[in-house]
């Protein structure tokens, strides 16, 4: 899946899946990761040195204070996304994906019974993903548009309504997918990558003196001299390394090499060099006259195609956020995490291509709003942030444990890796933290309503489940007594769907009870999801038979597939039983759920908020992608 993740976190409409890596070229990987993997942190360049600029004290800034930003803004870059994500994070596969979820179902493994912490990490680790994913599309494409302002002085009035038309247009096709779109994201974004390494090298070649930055004394010194505004510049600064999360979101699409081939190879050269490039235009020509310098220090001939190819780079950056939500949201629903919702395949070869349209619909209207109250990149850069730094922090405890459990490496190197970055990246969230009022608050309240929205709708199921193994009758008692004493029998293949095993569907008792009839096959059906991303074809189904009228059939499905029982079940031919899908009929329960007298206020607005999560879930028969002509449903109340 795509950025899962994590998830997510971007690149599920764009990629291949892992079983596509053998058959695709090194090259070919390298140019798609460049492409999906890198165009959120590629947009960084746009506002991330200006934000830092203008948090400085006083009207001016000495030579040492750029020097200073460009050194944090250096190493930021080298220790969050080369060292740690790179060099480490990408290492914690499970299965060959990545992203938040997968990672969480990677250390659940390492334990017998999984701690209810390790859930809520990736929980809120979602969740987060959720309140980043409505703030990118909003800034980096305003961010861009406002480039038009220094082409046409006097269009700056137009930013923002050209900047709802751009996302409106890219929210509407997203319903056709995006293979089409998805072979130029990589080449675009190369040449926008190298475009930015040209810009930024010719300035440095004017003023080799801003190199000094590479001296990482410079950006400590700059922070021990402005103890007062630490926070606010570190906040600004982490500007430059958001979207460091797709590289592990996006993992299970490229493969590891491929993403760090493009990293060392392309784009991290390329930022350092606008980076530094930026910064020598400021020191050339003074910093009270700069107000952005990455447009700024083009030359007037390039300004024009260089605002038209930003808005480009932004657009596929913004795509990417949009397409990991889908798969994020689409993980979270096959962990139980969330109800189920509609999930449209836009492509019959790439699995991860898909459309949520819940999703998309929330998500546009998000990032207009956003556009609307904010109206500028400056003003938003406040509100951006404390998702992205919360998400690495989630990554990091949970890579903790991994590296603990699952790679056995000694305590005191655990303790001193999780030490060292805990206080970096603890150090980027206290300073988003900062700006929870300037507009910090957006990312914050989206993730909190998405991680209530979660828990409330685990601990909804958790309570159906306990209610409804209470009121059933075991499947074995069930099954013998049947045995004993058969009801009438007719022809064909019924499957009752059930997530007990061990309980007997609450559809079979009452098709007894109504009907009084038995088919001549009647199949318990379980849909189980695994901690690994993707099972096997010879090991997806198990089929064990009670007698000859009742068999349990197990179907598992990996968390970043898509549920297709059909298609499944056809997998058990191989297993010698004779599934026609055109003489089977599937018995659904359909639930009408009831709250119960009992709890307190907690329990009365969260039984209530469940209810109403199930009701708006999607069919289950569309989900599954069941003919809608062979499913017979059963309804019954329950009270929880």
């Amino acid at each position: 899946m795509t950025r899962t993740d994590d998830a997510g976190h971007k690149a599920g409409d764009v990629a291949t899946s892992q079983a596509s890596h053998a058959k695709s070229s090194l090259p070919l990987l390298t140019i798609g990761a460049i492409g999906v993997v890198y165009g959120d942190i590629g947009t960084s360049p746009i506002y991330a040195f200006r934000q830092a600029m203008h948090v400085r004290p006083g009207a001016a800034a000495s030579h040492i204070e750029i020097l200073g930003l460009l050194s944090l803004i250096v190493w930021a870059l080298t220790l969050t996304v080369a060292v740690k994500y790179v060099f480490f994070v990408t290492r914690a596969d499970n299965n060959g994906e990545g992203g938040t979820l997968s990672l969480m179902a990677l250390a659940r493994k390492t334990f017998a019974k999984p701690p209810a912490w390790i859930t809520g990490l990736g929980v809120l680790g979602a969740a987060l993903f959720f309140g980043d994913a409505i703030i990118t599309p909003a800034i980096s494409v305003l961010s861009a548009v406002e480039g038009i302002d220094l082409v046409a002085p006097g269009m700056g009035r137009w930013v923002v309504p050209i900047t709802l038309v751009i996302i409106i247009g890219l929210f509407a096709v997203q319903r056709f997918g995006t293979a089409k779109v998805a072979t130029v994201f990589g080449p675009v974004t190369a040449v926008w990558f190298l475009t930015l390494g040209v810009s930024g090298l010719v300035h440095i070649i004017e003023y080799p003196a801003v190199l000094q930055a590479l001296n990482p004394f410079l950006g400590i010194q700059f922070l021990a001299t402005h103890i007062g505004i630490a926070f606010v510049v570190m906040g600004a600064v982490f500007l430059a390394v958001t979207g460091a999360e797709a590289l592990y979101v996006d993992l299970g699409h490229f493969g590891r090499k491929p993403i760090v081939i493009a990293w060392f190879g392309l784009v991290f050269p390329c930022l350092l060099l606008n980076y530094f490039g930026q910064g020598a235009f400021v020191l050339q020509v003074g910093v009270e006259n700069v107000q952005s310098p990455f447009f700024e220090m083009q030359p007037d001939w390039a300004l024009l195609p260089f605002v038209g190819l930003a808005t480009l780079a932004t657009i596929i950056a913004s795509q990417a956020v949009i397409t990991g939500t889908y798969s994020l949201a689409q993980q979270a629903i096959a962990m139980n995490m969330l109800p189920r919702m509609i999930v449209q395949h836009t492509s019959a070869t790439q699995s991860g291509q898909i459309y949520m349209p819940q999703i998309n619909a929330m998500l546009m209207i998000g990032v207009l709003l956003l556009v609307l109250i904010f109206q500028s990149s400056e003003a938003l850069s406040n509100a951006y942030g404390i998702a992205v730094s919360g998400v690495m922090i989630v990554t990091l405890s949970l890579l903790v444990v991994v590296m603990w459990r699952n790679w056995k490496w000694h305590p005191a190197a655990v303790i001193g890796f999780g030490a060292v970055y805990l206080i970096i990246d603890g150090g980027f969230f206290a300073a988003n933290a900062a700006k929870l009022f300037q507009g910090g608050w957006v990312p914050a309240v989206v993730a909190l309503a998405v991680a209530l929205l979660m828990w409330s709708w685990m601990a909804g199921r958790k309570r159906l489940s306990d209610k409804t193994r209470r009121d059933e009758v075991p499947l074995e008692f069930l099954v013998n007594n049947l045995a004993k004493k058969r009801p009438t029998v007719v022809p064909g293949t019924a499957i009752f769907l059930t997530s007990d095993v061990e309980g007997a569907p609450t559809a079979l008792l009452h098709s007894l009870k109504h009907y009084k009839v038995l088919h001549e096959q009647n199949v318990i059906l379980t849909v189980r999801t695994s901690t690994s991303p993707r099972v096997p074809d010879d090991e997806k189904v198990t089929i064990d038979a009670y007698n000859e009228l009742f068999s349990r059939v197990v179907v598992t499905f990996g968390f970043m597939e898509s549920p297709n029982i059909p298609k499944a079940l056809a997998l058990a031919r191989k297993l010698g039983w004779k599934f026609d899908i055109m003489s089977t009929s599937f018995f659904l329960s359909r639930r009408s759920l009831k709250v119960g007298q009992k709890g307190g206020l907690l329990r009365f607005w969260q039984d209530r908020l469940f209810i109403r999560l199930a009701r708006n879930a999607s069919d289950a028969t569309e989900y599954f992608h069941i003919p809608t002509g062979r499913v017979v449903e059963i309804g019954t109340q329950v009270v929880i």
